[in-house]
């Protein structure tokens, strides 16, 4: 029987014990893995352990299949209703909203985030998403073709079956909710993969997927590696679709296994190096304000941030100086996830701080110059301030690579076909920024920049109802919104003849 850990929280800003199981969640049952493998779960703003969780191989992907499979043939995909599906997934909504403050204190623990922040911020916009999908599940439609007076003929949106679905470790239960509500929505049955390095709210919403009343077999959860566990979900052969959050490296290997045993269907959104543009004519305290979240929010642990800042000459000084001020202010309010007045907490692991700091030095090396930060905070935990980087050029490292941190760099530009083309010379096109009190300057920017979201006078916040994914080695295909319900489905088209 695996094992469960109680973890008590004794904090200024919530005091609970909590409980999670700790093995692995295959036909609505904790089970130990086949090789009884564990790891240890790290607390980023300590350095600490938490506990330790089971972690599986691909014998355990294949149980998880089979039970998906089952519950694909017997009680879920075309045996329950769309609307059967979409009072779970609204039930599986209310418990989370229920039990908010504990999956908002385990995401705390476990990846380091401000806890007020993910309380009131990402579990509701997780919770938000399985709400929206829930509306969706009994509105996925054919339609009829006319084509000959002797022929009826129509198309059906079928569920693909198995789907694996694997995500990644800066918002678990957000992205969490990206993967299941439309998949569950459209009539799939899941197998996913947590990050091992922040698998503990996933564990926990797996009390709720039970209480909510979801069929075994439907929602499987095997923790383990990406080599192991990941690559078992892209390459199995009862797989059919497979759903990615993650680095573009990653993809890439993931895109390639996918296609070894069957050709699956792959939704991939991947990394960015997105452009925040400034114009002269902005909002100069409001700019500050978003572009400071665009790049500091989530400790820079964002696919979306905003870190190449592009600032028109005119206000370049104005901006760097109020900028500045602004990070001085994150900088003196790091700290402790759980306290009060805490603004930015650690990088999520001792792995990703090296990663960041590597960078920093990078840029250091090249003849950069750090404005502010580029340090270590503290003696414990993973903890970077907030770090301005000017003097760059745009074939450096730091101005080219993801850092997936609380790094950015300032560039000065002239005009608005320059900061085009520079904000365009990216691999990647996940998102970009632009600050404008212009409209007609605004809607030109964003139907030019090559990227698949574009906020104006705003950044990084995305909408359940509204696409997202990317261009270029961003991604391939789109999640949320009524798009994602077509990355889940396969149309199937019907003729039948009502003719001689």
């Amino acid at each position: 029987m695996p094992a469960t850990y109680t973890h008590k929280f004794d904090t200024p800003v919530y005091k609970a014990d909590v409980t999670i199981k700790t093995g692995l969640f295959i036909g609505n049952k904790w089970v130990d893995p086949v090789e009884g493998k564990t790891i240890e779960v790290i607390n980023p703003a300590t350095g600490k352990v938490i506990t330790s969780v089971s972690i599986g191989t691909s014998q355990d992907v294949d149980l998880a299949v089979k039970a998906a499979e089952e519950a694909y043939k017997t009680s879920w995909g075309l045996r329950c209703s769309g609307r059967e599906r979409g009072k779970l997934l609204y039930k599986l909504a209310e418990l989370m909203d229920r039990d908010i403050a504990e999956l908002a204190a385990l995401e705390s623990l476990d990846v380091g985030k401000v806890f007020s922040a993910t309380k009131d911020g990402e579990i509701p916009a997780a919770i938000s998403t399985f709400r929206y999908y829930a509306g969706w599940a009994d509105k996925v439609q054919g339609k009829t073709i006319e084509t000959t007076d002797a022929k009826f003929t129509y198309t059906r949106h079928e569920p693909f079956g198995v789907v694996g679905q694997i995500i990644p470790w800066n918002f678990p239960l957000f992205m969490l909710s990206w993967k299941l509500g439309p998949a569950l929505a459209t009539g799939n049955t899941i197998v996913l993969k947590p990050s091992e390095l922040t698998p503990l709210s996933a564990l926990k919403l797996t009390d709720l997927i039970i209480e909510a009343g979801f069929p075994p077999g439907v929602v499987n959860i095997v923790n383990g590696y990406g080599p192991e566990v990941g690559q078992a979900i892209s390459e199995h052969p009862r797989i059919r679709k497979v759903a990615f959050t993650g680095s573009t490296l990653v993809g890439r290997k993931i895109l390639k296994a996918s296609s070894e045993t069957n050709l699956k269907v792959v939704t991939l959104e991947l990394g960015g190096k997105s452009p925040s543009i400034v114009f002269d004519d902005a909002d100069l305290d409001k700019t500050v304000r978003w572009v400071s979240y665009g790049i500091f929010g989530n400790m820079g642990q964002a696919c979306t941030a905003g870190s190449r800042i592009f600032i028109q000459e005119g206000i370049f000084d104005a901006f760097v100086e109020k900028f500045v001020a602004a990070t001085e202010h994150l900088s003196n309010n790091i700290g402790d996830p759980f306290h009060n007045g805490t603004l930015h907490g650690p990088q999520v692991s001792q792995l990703q701080f090296d990663r960041v700091m590597g960078y920093i030095e990078s840029g250091k090396s090249e003849g950069a110059k750090v404005l502010l930060g580029g340090e270590r905070h503290g003696n414990e935990g993973f903890f970077i301030k907030p770090t301005i980087i000017t003097d760059v050029h745009l074939d450096m490292k730091v101005t080219r690579e993801e850092i997936f941190g609380p790094v950015c760099t300032l560039i000065k530009f002239k005009t608005e076909e320059e900061v085009i083309e520079k904000g365009n010379d990216t691999e990647y096109g996940l998102a970009a920024h632009i600050f404008t009190e212009n409209l007609n300057r605004a809607i030109r920017v964003s139907n030019a920049v090559e990227a698949g979201s574009a906020w104006v006078n705003i950044a990084q916040i995305t909408d359940t109802a509204v696409p997202f994914g990317g261009y270029k080695n961003s991604g391939i295909g789109r999640e949320l919104g009524e798009y994602a319900l077509s990355t889940y489905t396969q149309v199937k088209g019907v003729h039948i003849n009502i003719g001689p």
